[in-house]
């Protein structure tokens, strides 16, 4: 599982010009799925999301959890982040999770976020179109796999 986070003023989703997903200051999270994530990815990515400390204290420091500022989040699908580009032009998707279980392992990971977080999302799989003000800019990459031989 890679979820790229982005700390932002603002963000939106819309899908056939209808907003499907709008949020003000938090993160804006771009998430794929591998075909060899299991469900204990989602959790991991989850608690590691929540307790990032990327938000400035009063001293300037990015010191300050998404809870510690009251953010929300704005969660969108994105299975190019598995997009292998090694041979040739055009990319071969051929290690992103197959449709149905990515889209299940999607509402999952939204539903545990809205637990903790008030989280808005995209459309699996629609054309969305994304508008956001990165702030800082302050992005982080996180992938399941990385984190899991570090712990």
């Amino acid at each position: 599982m890679r979820v790229v986070v982005q700390r932002v003023k603002y963000a939106s989703c819309t899908v056939d010009n209808k907003i499907t997903g709008k949020i003000d200051k938090g993160y804006m999270l771009l998430v794929g799925f591998n075909k060899e994530d299991k469900l204990e990815n989602i959790d991991l990515l989850t608690k590691k999301i929540i307790g990032l400390r990327v938000f400035e204290d009063e001293n300037g420091k990015m010191n300050k959890s998404i809870m510690d500022v009251n953010g929300n989040i704005l969660s969108i699908s994105q299975f190019t982040l598995y997009a292998d580009s090694r041979h040739g032009n055009r990319p071969s998707f051929t290690d992103a999770l197959e449709y149905d279980k990515a889209s299940k392992y999607y509402d999952i990971f939204c539903d545990k976020l809205n637990e903790v977080v008030h989280t808005e999302k995209g459309i699996f799989g629609a054309d969305m179109k994304i508008e956001l003000l990165n702030d800082g800019p302050v992005t982080i990459i996180l992938d399941s796999d990385e984190l899991g031989r570090k712990i």
